[in-house]
């Protein structure tokens, strides 16, 4: 079996990473892999295969941001990039995320619809089916569900930006046009949220299945001994953490803020929040007591972190199956989330806690009952013999990652 895989980078990312992963599942099953990208270097060990150039993307991204006609540029690196796959004869074609500057997506989709090959779209957001945005949660935008479709969009600033023209109305109907009608096309999904969105999208008579990102769980396990709780001198307060990259106000940011007042408020001295991803210039506007870190690309340090954690936070207004919720279990460490998007999937009643969105005052309530828990922990057993930490770990190995690129081949098999 040949399958050449095609996402904006290769190797990186958790997109990225599941394509190297699926293309290691391929050839150690006797098959072959085509890794195909719009930027970043080659991988050594794959076949590999650059669409475009630095030039061409930014040419891309600079005329998006005017026209806010996003994918409908890159024509010269979409005409090689087709040439490669019509040389590499797959028998399986995997796309990924095709926005990202780097290929014309009516040019590619026409070549799929005549070339006539099995074809697995993976959507790992809602650009697919929408005028302009990537996540349409954050604004509660359901325009790209209705019989009219897309038009003044709300999100328009946001990736991928445009700051002049707003186009959504004619880049609905245009991705309408041409992503419908392709012959054995398959669309996975990480997360049910996404699935139910797209059933209600006109991508919606295509066959869906979810399978979930995974993680690597030799790498993300609870870690004992290590010093941060001493380093950043929490001693036995109780450690709140949050993740991301980057943090915005749709994250969550400055809820997680009004958190850790609310806390210090009621609590003094009882809790410590460590926020992990900030930029210089956001740290001054949050209080002073938070522990402020800025971007790491150090997975040790993050799995320290993890485990030095008490209590994982995640109030983010959107996203699609987020995996810093899975790395946290995958630590031992409980999940609170906002039931957003396909974040509050991944989180069981003895895992952590699923809350409704901006509601801090649920927030507290369920770091005080989850801090309870933990504390009952240390002297009798939690669920039927479990501690806290051991459903946790339990419930993160759903998502082996090797189990996950299984689960693409099997798909690429029965196709």
């Amino acid at each position: 079996m040949k399958v050449a895989i095609v996402n904006t980078v290769i190797g990186t990312g958790s997109v990225g990473r599941i394509a190297c992963g699926t293309a290691d599942e391929i050839m150690e099953n006797g098959g072959q892999a085509l890794l195909c990208r719009g930027r970043g270097e080659d991988i050594p060990g794959y076949d590999n295969f650059r669409i475009g150039s630095d030039l061409d993307m930014a040419g891309h991204g600079i005329l998006t941001r005017i026209t806010d006609r996003h994918g409908l540029f890159s024509r010269s690196a979409t005409k090689k990039l087709i040439s490669r796959l019509e040389e590499y004869d797959p028998d399986v074609i995997q796309l990924h995320n095709v926005h990202g500057y780097y290929v014309n997506y009516p040019m590619l989709f026409d070549w799929l619809r005549s070339y006539g090959k099995p074809v697995v779209w993976t959507l790992h957001d809602c650009w697919a089916f929408t005028g302009h945005c990537a996540h349409f949660e954050y604004c509660d935008c359901d325009k790209w569900c209705s019989d009219i479709g897309c038009f003044d969009c709300p999100e328009k600033n946001e990736y991928p930006a445009s700051y002049m023209r707003d186009a959504s109305k004619s880049n609905f109907a245009l991705k309408k046009e041409h992503f419908t009608g392709i012959p054995d096309l398959h669309l996975v999904t990480p997360s049910e949220w996404l699935k139910k969105a797209v059933s209600r999208s006109f991508l919606s008579d295509y066959p869906i299945q979810v399978i979930n990102t995974g993680i690597d769980l030799d790498i993300f396990r609870p870690e004992t001994g290590n010093d941060l709780k001493e380093k950043y001198d929490i001693g036995d307060r109780t450690l709140l953490l949050g993740v991301a990259n980057p943090w915005r106000e749709t994250k969550g940011m400055y809820d997680f803020a009004e958190l850790y007042e609310l806390l210090e408020k009621e609590y003094p001295g009882k809790y410590a929040v460590a926020m992990i991803g900030l930029k210089p210039s956001q740290m001054d506007r949050l209080p002073e007591g938070i522990i402020k870190i800025t971007h790491t690309d150090s997975v040790s340090e993050l799995v320290r972190w993890y485990s030095s954690s008490d209590i994982y936070v995640n109030l983010t207004y959107g996203d699609t199956f987020p995996t810093t919720n899975i790395e946290a279990l995958a630590c031992g460490t409980p999940v609170i989330s906002y039931n957003a998007g396909g974040s509050g999937e991944i989180v069981t009643e003895d895992t952590g806690a699923v809350i409704e969105k901006g509601n801090i005052d649920e927030a507290l309530k369920a770091v005080l009952e989850i801090r309870e828990k933990l504390e009952q922990d240390k002297a009798e057993a939690f669920a039927e013999g479990k501690t806290m930490q051991e459903c946790c770990t339990s419930r993160a190995s759903h998502y082996a990652k090797r189990d996950k690129y299984k689960e693409y081949y099997d798909l690429y098999q029965k196709i």
